[in-house]
């Protein structure tokens, strides 16, 4: 493949990526000699503010001044989904894919702005954080009785965990069902842990035993 085609090849890759995923993914084609980058193709170049012809990093560094600050990318890597914290504090995911021939070195870079979906992302996690189930404290339980409940239980049964059969299990399960364990809230990927199953399984036992 000849220089004019690999970039010909790489420029219509970068734009059908902007245009498929929008005006927050910018994707570019850029040149590279040594540590050297020009940017020679650019879309959404607004997400880090540069332009065809620029020879800005994403970091806002000029790859043209001979600075050794130790920060230099190994550009004999590709990088797949890598954070980046830009200075005027955008958070982008990028990646970076070189593409070399006898007369050329190029690399297409995809940068995707997760600025606005992390801070939309913050505000579900507040939006849907509850505290123990209704359930748990109309009982009374809370969190920090479950260690003791299956403690307690776990003595009954008078058995190491890791030894117990199938049997023993559900009969644990069943013991911690009659005392409220499982009004808890996540109570059973706790169970699911210290059992050494999946907390499928404790719904299996569960349901063997009639539902929690």
């Amino acid at each position: 493949m000849t220089k004019k085609e690999a970039f010909e090849f790489l420029d219509r890759i970068a734009q059908g990526i902007a245009v498929m995923f929008g005006e927050q993914c910018e994707t570019l084609v850029h040149e590279i000699d040594g540590q050297k980058i020009v940017n020679v193709a650019i879309y959404n170049g607004h997400v880090s503010g540069r332009t065809v012809g620029s020879t800005l990093s994403i970091y806002g560094k000029d790859t043209l001044l001979d600075e050794d600050d130790g920060s230099g990318m190994n550009l004999d890597l590709d990088y797949v989904n890598q954070m980046v914290v830009t200075s005027s504090g955008k958070s982008i995911k990028s990646s970076t894919f070189h593409f070399r021939g006898e007369d050329y070195h190029y690399a297409l870079g995809i940068n995707y702005d997760i600025t606005v979906l992390g801070q939309i992302n913050h505000v579900m996690e507040n939006l849907l954080r509850t505290e123990e189930t209704l359930r748990a404290s109309l009982s009374g339980r809370r969190s920090s009785d479950m260690e003791e409940l299956f403690e307690s239980c776990q003595k009954v049964m008078n058995r190491p965990l890791a030894q117990m059969q199938k049997a023993e299990r559900i009969a644990l399960v069943g013991m911690l069902k009659e005392k409220g364990f499982f009004q808890i809230q996540k109570s059973v990927p706790y169970a699911a842990e210290r059992l050494g199953v999946t907390k499928y399984t404790i719904y299996n036992y569960l349901n063997e035993l009639g539902g929690i």
